[in-house]
């Protein structure tokens, strides 16, 4: 094999560190950027945060330029908040009690006392259970509360524990009376051999009446007319509503309203009330007293109307703003080779490069929310069903820039409209064809879907062909198995389930 040399010209994309720095920055959401922010300024000494409010990541350039100034007037400002405190401080509170010479091995808290003003500790005395406590109750911890309340004996105390030990975050009992009476003979044979079944029973009957109504109940049925029982006995229509779902709640389930005024024997006015007793009823107990953990969004751009048009802005509150340390700044020499330099110096380039990365970031995200907001401007008039259709390849060539890029941004990014908080994902939508040659938003049709819908007869509910019949008299073509698709993503049962009475 023969070697030779040769030149050939071409064009390669390196990632660099910076290059990879910037894309993770970009596709990372709110809180993880404010994570990564915060972990930042834990490992770099180069980077502080600024207390200026108009100053904008990665502007250190001023700051350099106005170190000796900022120098100075902190050097001032510091002499005389020390005169203040000299001056605002009672001579005759400290200084009497010291004497002039004190003793080689005496302390400094042998000689001066505390004033009585000074933040102390709190005494044991003063301490209160629960003062730390900052774990949220759960449904076992309200009921098992309620249980040592209860006098009980210590077998059925600990029958009454296995019991709320079954229960499921929405209050329901996932064990069988059987199966606890073999699970006690199995591990108590001594104790609970001559249990039976019907005590079982009687400890899950008292478990029953605990808070909230219709706890530890094994089926809908069961947990429905728990908390019917429990309601007045002068209640309207309470032994009727006690017989539907005891007997008929299948029917009910099923929207079978004829044949339940058949079994039920009442009149139509009298099953409306029967119904409404119902629906008063709570089908998951456990709800009203499981925690639920609230998940915050914070916007990263903000949408607002001034002098009729819409204007994009970043939300300042989504990130501190960061700059360079410039009294470590001034530290770096540049001759200089020790560690300590060179130390200052890797961290110096971090610092910038970490800078540019959120600039980077927020022009990026800037420019892209606001070729959404000028795209997408009758929905922010006019609701959901004004939106356009768009996907990320009508953004990418606007702002000349990839689809990956594109995606990047509008993942996990909010956005804050007069409307409500949207994710940036949420505008893109596919098109669907109208009979005019143009084209609808997926998202457009869904809002009429949903306006059809709310408006329908309650008595006689619209099917999916009426509703594409209705959309393509507005001029949108829409197939019924398309209709069907958009009504379960949107969580709405078929028409034979919205049927009622009520």
């Amino acid at each position: 094999m023969k070697q030779s040399l040769q030149l050939k010209i071409g064009q390669q994309l390196t990632m660099t560190p910076q290059l990879q720095q910037a894309i993770r920055l970009l596709q990372l959401s709110t809180l993880d950027l404010q994570q990564e922010i915060q972990q930042a300024l834990e490992s770099n000494p180069l980077l502080e945060v600024s207390e200026e409010e108009n100053e904008l990541p990665g502007s250190d350039e001023g700051n350099e330029r106005d170190n000796t100034q900022e120098k100075a007037d902190a050097s001032d400002n510091h002499e005389s908040e020390r005169e203040e405190s000299y001056e605002d401080t009672p001579e005759d509170s400290w200084s009497e009690d010291i004497p002039s010479e004190l003793t080689t091995d005496s302390s400094w808290d042998d000689t001066y006392q505390a004033s009585p003003a000074a933040s102390a500790p709190a005494r044991d005395d003063e301490w209160e259970p629960g003062d730390n406590d900052t774990r949220d109750e759960t449904l076992q911890d309200h009921l098992l509360w309620q249980l040592n309340l209860t006098p009980m004996s210590e077998g059925d105390r600990l029958v009454a524990e296995s019991i709320i030990d079954g229960i499921e975050p929405d209050g329901y009992l996932t064990l069988s009376a059987e199966e606890l009476l073999e699970q006690f003979v199995t591990q108590y044979p001594e104790d609970f051999a001559e249990t039976e079944l019907d005590e079982i029973e009687a400890v899950l009957h008292r478990v029953q009446q605990f808070d909230p109504p219709g706890v530890a109940a094994r089926d809908l049925s069961e947990c429905l007319a728990i908390q019917l029982r429990q309601l007045p006995s002068d209640t309207p229509f309470l032994q009727d509503a006690l017989r539907l779902v005891c007997e008929h709640l299948q029917l009910l389930g099923n929207h079978d309203y004829k044949t339940l005024l058949r079994r039920m024997r009442v009149k139509e006015e009298q099953l409306q009330e029967i119904i409404r007793l119902i629906q008063s009823l709570t089908p998951k107990p456990g709800a009203m007293i499981n925690p639920s953990q609230s998940e915050y969004v914070i916007p990263d751009v903000v949408v607002t109307k001034i002098k009729g048009e819409w204007v994009v802005n970043l939300n300042p509150d989504a990130a501190p703003k960061l700059r360079i340390n410039a009294q470590y700044a001034d530290l770096i020499r540049r001759a200089d080779n020790s560690a300590d330099n060179n130390f200052l110096k890797n961290h110096l380039q971090e610092a910038r490069w970490f800078l540019k990365s959120l600039l980077s970031r927020n022009d990026t995200l800037l420019k892209v929310a606001t070729e959404i907001v000028a795209r997408q401007s009758d929905f922010l008039e006019e609701g959901e069903e004004a939106m356009k259709p768009m996907v990320l390849h009508d953004i990418a060539e606007a702002v000349e820039m990839h689809e990956s890029t594109i995606s990047r941004v509008t993942t996990q990014k909010y956005m804050h409209t007069p409307r409500g908080i949207f994710e940036l994902k949420y505008f893109f939508s596919s098109h669907v064809s109208t009979s005019d040659g143009g084209a609808a938003s997926s998202t457009a049709i869904r809002a009429l879907i949903k306006k059809l819908v709310s408006a329908e007869n309650p008595g006689k509910p619209l099917s999916d062909n009426k509703i594409a019949q209705l959309l393509d008299e507005q001029g949108i073509n829409v197939a019924r198995r398309t209709i069907a698709k958009y009504r379960e993503a949107m969580a709405i049962p078929p028409s034979n389930e919205r049927k009622r009475l009520v």
